[in-house]
């Protein structure tokens, strides 16, 4: 059975998010997007895990409009290194609640910062049956590869416990895979969400081939036992990302390495800090010249939220427009989810839109589009290429290299 999982992402009682993230919202959503099994995330702060508790059929059971939900929370250790855990039962979040409960206040966000070292976190998470893996493993805050410069650095004894490795916006399979101690890694690509919305839940997802929606056979895949494992990756280009080259975090102006380190990581242009891009960081971090993926690596497929996609091929400032929501809202009623358009259609079926959106569409689909890189905390933006009816002045272009059709997946 195929079903696509975004398994990292934050509800109402985390810093920063919306208050739109309800299960009951959340559920909703999750189906406009084509997305089966989503991340409750958040499952050890108090007021959280009795609405999961309230929501759920039995210990090990999350259903709220057909969405499978399961448990899930993401842990900052004392080092700053941010972990997703994922778990088995509501039960097991309550282990995890208790234990966790002596080294943090669990109830001043749910994103809890703990007394506790990588290793201590994965021991903890072993006792109760969890899976866990690093969290957007290469952005410069709050990342094993922002303080650790290998696995066991940051989790010592307990480094063959870790199963996953989240890959985050600004990283994708061939960043990862020039890093010779992951390939025996499942990558995922989660969104990290911050509100329901189409744009921002499920931007990232990941594809998996289970035998069952919950927490066993989540396991199997992300274990890669019976022949059951991730089948895709699907997220953004990197370049997309807020962290992917190196930039100053106050002006955004963009620098290669050795201009950071000549400047000693201090803008010239404004004194602000310079922060170490992904790019940049994998490039010091990797063994390979070029990505080796291991056999049971699935494809990455790049990709952006449905209503960017409109959004720019209509050349609209906004995917609150009229003009897109509509185009937004008939591809959907057409197709029934965002995946159903982006990954299962084929163009003359999308044909009941503006042929500018089909353009776009396969614009991605080819891997056509032009990346403005981000850094410093600014995302990244897509440009669409220039039709060829088009004039237009003539200017640097980073573009992307031609990704697999999607018909191939």
């Amino acid at each position: 059975m195929q079903i696509n999982a975004d398994l990292h992402l934050h509800s109402k009682y985390s810093m920063a998010c919306s208050k739109n993230m309800e299960l009951s919202t959340i559920s909703i959503e999750a189906r406009k997007k084509g997305i089966d099994l989503v991340a409750t995330g958040d499952c050890i702060h108090p007021k959280w895990l009795e609405e999961i508790k309230l929501a759920a059929t039995d210990n090990e059971t999350i259903i709220i409009n057909d969405t499978h939900f399961i448990p899930t929370t993401e842990i900052e250790d004392k080092d700053r290194v941010h972990h997703l855990l994922i778990l088995p039962s509501i039960s097991k979040a309550e282990e995890l609640a208790e234990a966790m409960s002596k080294y943090g206040n669990l109830a001043v966000d749910g994103r809890p910062t703990v007394r506790l070292d990588g290793c201590e976190i994965a021991q903890i998470a072993k006792d109760v049956g969890a899976l866990i893996g690093p969290c957007h493993a290469f952005t410069p805050w709050t990342a094993l590869y922002a303080y650790h410069d290998s696995l066991e650095s940051c989790y010592g004894d307990m480094t063959d416990y870790i199963s996953f490795l989240e890959l985050g916006l600004s990283a994708d399979s061939d960043y990862a895979d020039r890093i010779s101690e992951l390939h025996r890694l499942t990558f995922l690509t989660n969104s990290d969400a911050h509100s329901p919305w189409s744009n921002k839940l499920a931007r990232e997802f990941t594809r998996f081939n289970v035998p069952s929606i919950d927490f066993e056979g989540l396991e199997k895949a992300i274990l890669r036992k019976e022949g059951y494992k991730a089948t895709l990756n699907v997220g953004f280009f990197p370049g997309e990302g807020k962290y992917n080259e190196s930039a100053c975090i106050k002006c955004y102006t963009h620098y290669t390495n050795e201009e950071c380190i000549r400047q000693n990581w201090r803008c010239p242009e404004c004194r602000g800090q310079i922060k170490k891009g992904v790019k940049d960081r994998v490039n010091e971090l990797a063994d390979l010249e070029q990505p080796q993926h291991p056999d049971h690596r699935p494809d990455y497929i790049h990709l952006a939220p449905l209503a960017e996609i409109i959004m720019m091929a209509l050349g609209h400032a906004s995917i609150t427009t009229k003009g897109v929501t509509s185009a937004w809202t008939a591809l959907i009623e057409r197709f029934g989810n965002e995946v159903g358009v982006l990954l299962d259609s084929n163009p003359e079926q999308l044909g009941i839109v503006d042929q500018r959106i089909v353009d776009a569409i396969m614009a991605f689909r080819n891997g056509e589009v032009i990346i403005r890189p981000g850094g410093g905390g600014e995302y990244g933006h897509i440009e669409l290429p220039v039709s060829k009816d088009e004039e237009a002045e003539p200017q640097q272009q980073n573009q992307t290299k031609a990704q697999s059709s999607l018909f191939d997946f």
